[in-house]
């Protein structure tokens, strides 16, 4: 899990993962209960500095927002 969460931690822009991609690692991450802030953190700033959130579908917002509560990782603008 570090490996990877490294390795979307180090890219300079998310914009080519897809919501529903975003929203499935983030799930991942919760489920397993594994920790990465700072991956936590880049999606939630990715996602919140979209213009729309049209791309999202109900089903990754709300996967999405479990994965936050779950793994108990605030971020005040994107709630």
């Amino acid at each position: 899990f570090k490996k990877v969460a490294d390795h979307i931690d180090s890219l300079n822009n998310l914009g080519e993962f897809k919501p529903q991609e975003l929203s499935n690692t983030v799930w991942a991450f919760a489920k397993a209960e594994e920790s990465h802030p700072s991956l936590f953190e880049k999606v939630a700033d990715h996602i919140v500095s979209l213009d729309k959130l049209h791309s999202f579908k109900p089903q990754d917002l709300s996967n999405t927002m479990w994965a936050f509560a779950k793994a108990e990782e605030p971020h005040r603008k994107f709630f």
